[in-house]
C-alpha cells in the first residue's frame, strides 16, 4: 500500500464524538474506548473479537465452552491472536474449547 494516501471521512457519532476513519466500521473509537465490557471475557482482548464474540450471543466464558476453536475463528473481527487469551481465560475456569464445530 505504499504510495497511496488512505482517505479518513469524518464522522460524527451519535453522542457527538467527531472522528475520521478510512474504513466503513462505523464503530466510534471514543465510545469504545470508554465502553465498559459487560462479558467474563479477558480484560486484554481486543475491541473487534469481543464485539464478535457478542454478535454471537456469547457473554460467558460457559458459552465460549460449546464453542470449538475453528467456530471461534470464523466469526467476524475475531483473529488467531484471540485464542491464547481466551483458552487461558477458560483454563481459569476449568473449562476448554468444545473439541466439535458446530454445524449452521
Amino acid at each position: 500500500m505504499a504510495g497511496k494516501a488512505l482517505i479518513k471521512n469524518r464522522r460524527v457519532c451519535s453522542t457527538g464524538h467527531v472522528f475520521y476513519k478510512s474504513s466503513s466500521c462505523p464503530v466510534c473509537p471514543v465510545c469504545e474506548k470508554n465502553r465498559q465490557p459487560v462479558t467474563e471475557f479477558p480484560s486484554g482482548l481486543s475491541s473487534p473479537a469481543r464485539r464478535a464474540l457478542e454478535n454471537a450471543g456469547l457473554v460467558s466464558l460457559l458459552q465460549l465452552s460449546k464453542m470449538s476453536e475453528a467456530d471461534i475463528l470464523k466469526l467476524h473481527g475475531m483473529g488467531p491472536a484471540s485464542i491464547p487469551k481466551l483458552r487461558q481465560a477458560l483454563k481459569k475456569k476449568r473449562l476448554t474449547f468444545s473439541m466439535q464445530e458446530k454445524k449452521y
